[in-house]
């Protein structure tokens, strides 16, 4: 192992660069069901207020109206698919742009985090590929 020096005035070099969040990326798909598991249920939330706020969440990463939404039809298709009707996740305009509804019933909190888990584990599974393949020729 390398044997390395103390210096105490070195600055922490742990500083992340900026990320920009993109459609169909797990890491930015995690970031925004788990708000969306968070949300009010029964009443419209303003997807400007959701791209607003995991802006103000994760200070280093850019998220878009677009990729938040992209992740919100995602999410829609799921339900649909699991549970053939699109009434517990509307998308729809409202007065001021998107709005979110969930419904407010018992099983959407389970089912969202469910769909949370899924995307935690394709991240997991992502950094594991990443540190197996880091160093292979391409």
């Amino acid at each position: 192992m390398l044997e390395l020096r103390a210096v105490p005035e070195l600055p922490d070099p742990r500083i992340s660069p900026p990320v920009v969040a993109e459609s169909g990326d797990p890491f930015s798909m995690l970031r925004v069901a788990h708000l969306v598991a968070r949300l009010p249920r029964g009443r419209a939330v303003r997807v400007r207020d959701v791209v607003d706020r995991l802006n103000a969440d994760y200070l280093d990463w850019s998220f878009s109206r677009r990729v938040v939404v992209d992740t919100i039809l995602q999410l829609q298709a799921n339900w649909q698919t699991d549970y053939r009707t699109r009434d517990g996740i509307l998308l729809e305009d409202g007065p001021s742009g998107p709005e979110l509804s969930l419904e407010d019933s018992a099983r959407i909190e389970p089912w969202l985090v469910r769909q949370v888990e899924r995307l935690a584990a394709q991240c997991r599974q992502g950094l594991r590929d990443f540190a197996r393949d880091e160093g292979d020729t391409p």
